[in-house]
């Protein structure tokens, strides 16, 4: 009888870490302001092949001047580019020449599928290796097409720079402050390419809040005079090169950024 009560335990343990991911992503929690929030949109990114089509969409090619950053890569929907494996978005850079451009990577948006007025943004992420990559995940005003950049407004959730390896960037851009002007600040963490950290961004009517593994490290103050009181979209890219990412190894054969989940609470 012990040998069953044995097996029964080791069934439970093992059932509870196995959907703990699940649980979590579904849970409420406390934020700063002692407001009970609960789970509103998320990707978990658990069902293997290709992104969730009824969640993303692919932006495709280089761009007005490489995305407005001289950018290298071209963006593709391949999936080799972007795909979902043992519940990871891996986002894949592949040094090859395509379309003139000599790497090829992914940019997903959610525009049109998915936008939203404030809320509380988790995003579980582990960063590419390689000097001159750049990995971000990021949001845009949903108005873009009526006002343009940097008008619609740019929220950079979490930005890493292959070159300054553990240098994690929170940012916004809006007319006055955007391009090499922008309103950021960084947190220097250990191991962002080796552990999985999670990303957050705490986004109400008061103030823009950025935080690495909850602790807070930006602080944005909201405002009428700023277009961060509207819908915006997601947006999850790994770039190449550019002037913001830099020069790239020229030994760089391949780079990908892992997403393990993002959520949306409210």
């Amino acid at each position: 009888m012990k040998y069953f009560f044995t097996l029964l335990f080791l069934f439970v343990v093992s059932s509870i870490l196995s959907s703990y991911k699940q649980h979590e992503s579904i849970s409420a929690f406390n934020n700063d302001y002692g407001k009970k929030l609960k789970l509103y949109w998320s990707d978990e990114f658990d069902v293997s092949g290709r992104p969730d089509s009824s969640k993303w969409s692919y932006e495709i090619g280089n761009g007005p001047d490489g995305w407005g950053n001289q950018e290298l890569e071209y963006y593709t929907n391949e999936s080799e580019n972007a795909f979902v494996k043992n519940g990871m978005l891996n986002i894949q850079a592949i040094k090859e020449n395509y379309e003139g451009r000599h790497y090829t990577s992914a940019r997903l948006i959610s525009k049109g599928k998915f936008e939203f007025t404030y809320g509380v943004v988790k995003i579980r992420a582990k960063m590419p290796i390689g000097v001159g990559t750049w990995p971000a995940v990021w949001m845009m005003g949903a108005d873009i097409d009526a006002v343009g950049w940097p008008a619609c407004g740019e929220i950079d959730i979490m930005e890493h720079l292959g070159r300054d390896l553990n240098t994690i960037y929170g940012t916004v851009h809006y007319p006055g402050r955007s391009g090499g002007n922008p309103v950021g600040s960084t947190m220097k963490i250990s191991n962002a390419t080796t552990e999985f950290h999670e990303y957050k961004l705490e986004w109400s009517s008061e103030s823009l809040k950025f935080y690495i593994d909850d602790t807070l490290f930006h602080t944005v103050a909201n405002s009428t005079d700023v277009p961060f009181n509207k819908n915006f979209f997601f947006l999850v890219n790994l770039a190449v090169g550019g002037g913001f990412g830099g020069a790239v190894d020229p030994n760089l054969t391949g780079a990908t950024m892992e997403v393990d989940y993002i959520r949306v609470y409210k």
